[in-house]
């Protein structure tokens, strides 16, 4: 029913898109309000300007959109179980968001912000997290050694995220 299909300055609200395909659909400036997303399919979809807010987003391979001119902001959503490897996510907004279990492997995430989201679970590796907010985030396990660096923001208490992959004792 959304496959192939383009939708412009859209608002869906209060949906349950549960397994939907959305393959091949172009999203330019539309809006997730309270909608649950749990293994829909955006296969070669094109999300351009797309804000999710209060979503329920479980499963979703979002790696197997179109990659181009690729545009997401998540507010106060729970993203579980998510791939979001070998995205260009630069300056991707994830605003108290639980991103729980994801997969961000090769995934550009330059100037992105982690706004007081709980990143339990999720893994970080070979991403470039330059100039990238982590300030507010919580439970995150980011190894320094796979990822790239460059004035990444991290608050004193969150730091210890960084050590987890040094088997370190911290008191």
């Amino acid at each position: 029913m959304y496959s192939k299909k383009t939708f412009d300055t859209e608002t869906f609200r209060n949906k349950d898109f549960t397994k939907e395909s959305f393959v091949g659909t172009v999203f330019n400036d539309c809006s997730f309000v309270n909608c649950n997303l749990s293994n829909a399919n955006f296969s070669q979809s094109s999300p351009h300007g797309v804000s999710f807010k209060e979503c329920k987003i479980l499963g979703v391979d979002f790696s197997r959109c179109n990659p181009l001119l690729l545009d997401f902001v998540f507010d106060h959503s729970v993203i579980s179980m998510c791939t979001f490897s070998s995205l260009d996510l630069k300056g991707c907004l994830f605003d108290g968001c639980e991103v729980l279990n994801c997969d961000f492997v090769q995934t550009d995430l330059s100037n992105a912000d982690f706004k007081n989201s709980d990143l339990r679970g999720s893994r970080f590796q070979n991403c470039n997290m330059s100039f990238a907010s982590f300030r507010t985030a919580v439970n995150f396990n980011i190894n320094p050694n796979i990822n790239t660096f460059k004035k990444t923001k991290f608050s004193t208490p969150g730091i210890v995220g960084l050590l987890d992959s040094y088997d370190l004792d911290i008191e």
